[in-house]
């Protein structure tokens, strides 16, 4: 019995140009009003999730940041978090910047985001309205508040190479994941979206089969392998789609409403 729904965001829920179809909103809510939990997983920290939410109409929990931060949609209130202890933080940093010289850095916080000179900003970054960003001159401001991820982008650099040899660097102190080119995301150890939704799933009575999820990038995998059915977009990651239960239509074709559309009509 299906008890908890689970989505990533973009590339998933979201069509292309960032927008919730009015077929998706439909199938969520249905999902809702039959009972299912439904829930969003993603990389993207509190502050980027309001137009999300407000195309859904969505009121009840998402996990951010992979997992480190998790937010009642309803009030915007944080419930948890698993920020990196500073000192393991300060030491994750220290590696990381080994990797190349290249490399630019950022912090998220709970609350608002921290960055070194030269962090290349995206668009979104520019026009949230909730987006508190800082220029960060000394390392030691990166871990003044809780760090619930560290955000490393490299020019030229190949992403899946670079998390290969961030794993190695980091030597267990972190979790090592990305989810668009070029950006590496990176988690204090043990935390990931399906650490937090194995947490949520266990304050429902549920288990991981009573899960279904839906992700396309490979901060995904973990979610993905722990629950009972993990489905892909057909846009995913081929990591993705190796490792998924089942392939769903991409996210411009509505993939995640229809599945969510077979679960709330009888057979």
């Amino acid at each position: 019995m299906v008890k908890i729904v689970a989505s990533d965001i973009d590339g998933t829920l979201l069509r292309s140009d960032g927008t919730v179809s009015e077929r998706t909103r439909r199938a969520v809510a249905a999902v809702e009003e039959s009972g299912v939990t439904f829930v969003l997983v993603t990389g993207r920290p509190p502050r980027w999730l309001a137009p999300v939410r407000d195309q859904l109409g969505h009121r009840g929990v998402a996990i951010c940041a992979n997992g480190a931060l998790v937010l009642d949609l309803h009030t915007d209130e944080v419930v948890t978090v698993d920020a990196f202890e500073p000192d393991v933080g300060r030491s994750v940093l220290d590696a990381l910047r080994d990797l190349a010289d290249d490399l630019n850095f950022g912090v998220e916080w709970p609350d608002g985001f921290g960055h070194g000179r030269g962090y290349p900003r995206g668009i979104r970054q520019s026009e949230l309205v909730r987006d508190v960003v800082f220029e960060i001159d000394d390392d030691e401001e990166f871990f003044s508040r809780p760090v619930i991820k560290v955000l490393v982008r490299g020019d030229g650099q190949v992403v899946d190479e670079l998390a290969s040899r961030a794993v190695e660097v980091t030597d267990g102190m972190a979790t090592v994941t990305w989810s668009s080119t070029g950006l590496l995301e990176i988690s204090a150890s043990g935390v990931t979206k399906a650490s937090a939704l194995e947490r949520l799933a266990g304050q429902h009575g549920a288990t991981s089969e009573d899960v279904v999820a839906f992700g396309d990038m490979p901060n995904d995998l973990a979610m993905l392998e722990w629950v009972g059915r993990g489905i892909a977009v057909a846009n995913a990651h081929p990591l993705v789609l190796d490792v998924a239960d089942e392939t769903t239509a991409s996210n411009d074709d509505d993939g995640v409403a229809q599945v969510l559309e077979s679960l709330v009509t009888p057979p």
